[in-house]
């Protein structure tokens, strides 16, 4: 089967976190408003599918059409064994891509606190605000769990059991993100959190993630997306 992803053309956004999922699995997709007349299929399908995605990200696989990234990824788990096949397993992963999920809506909003129908620059001394509670409070609140999961003697390398899994791949993203985002405050940062910077690395070094993120596939990091670089926000 060849599946097919429905997401904003010129972005990482939410999509990347399945793009990296499918780029892991070695799975044959196609994303589809990259192409020619991709983006008129894109809007088509929000309107006449027959559960249609509030948004994209979605993924048409056969006949379903799933929507949302965690749900996504939760089935893709089940389809490419990047989860545990097990109950407990299975939504504990999907209970850390949620965690995630929950943390890539607060980085959204530290640079658009207050609407996502205004401009940044409509929002700067907002944003300035959200952005230091983010760098200040929110991250090493996240960074601390993810931590303190990592360091737990069962968990060896990895967030779930001794192999990768979506949740791993997503929080790549998340660091990668952050980086790009907020280079200063990730330097000051990651020194206390030693544990996320190795698992970047290690799904940095994957075989078919090496080979990806080398390609022009992978779409560069810019200010359209989730993650957007605005350096008085990074201070």
């Amino acid at each position: 089967m060849v599946y097919e992803l429905f997401y904003w053309p010129s972005i990482q956004g939410r999509g990347e976190f399945v793009r990296l999922a499918l780029e892991e699995a070695g799975a044959d997709y196609v994303d589809v408003a990259r192409r020619d007349g991709g983006m008129d299929l894109l809007m088509s399908a929000l309107e006449t599918e027959a559960h249609p995605s509030f948004a994209p990200p979605f993924l048409k696989a056969g006949e379903m059409t799933i929507g949302q990234v965690a749900n996504i990824l939760l089935y893709l788990g089940e389809q490419h064994a990047l989860a545990p096949r097990s109950d407990p397993g299975r939504l504990w992963t999907h209970q850390l891509q949620l965690t995630i999920a929950d943390l890539v809506a607060e980085i959204h909003d530290s640079h658009h606190p207050i609407a996502t129908s205004l401009y940044y620059e409509d929002q700067k001394p907002e944003a300035q605000r959200r952005a230091a509670d983010l760098i200040e409070t929110r991250l090493p609140k996240f960074f601390g769990y993810f931590s303190r999961i990592l360091s737990n003697p069962e968990q060896r390398d990895w967030l779930v059991g001794d192999k990768p899994t979506y949740a791993d791949l997503s929080l790549f993203q998340l660091i990668e993100g952050l980086r790009h985002a907020f280079p200063n405050a990730m330097k000051r940062l990651e020194g206390e959190y030693p544990a996320l910077g190795a698992l970047r690395d290690r799904v940095a070094a994957r075989p078919n993630i090496a080979a990806y993120l080398a390609s022009d596939r992978r779409i560069a990091f810019n200010e359209n997306g989730i993650f957007r670089h605005y350096p008085e926000l990074d201070e």
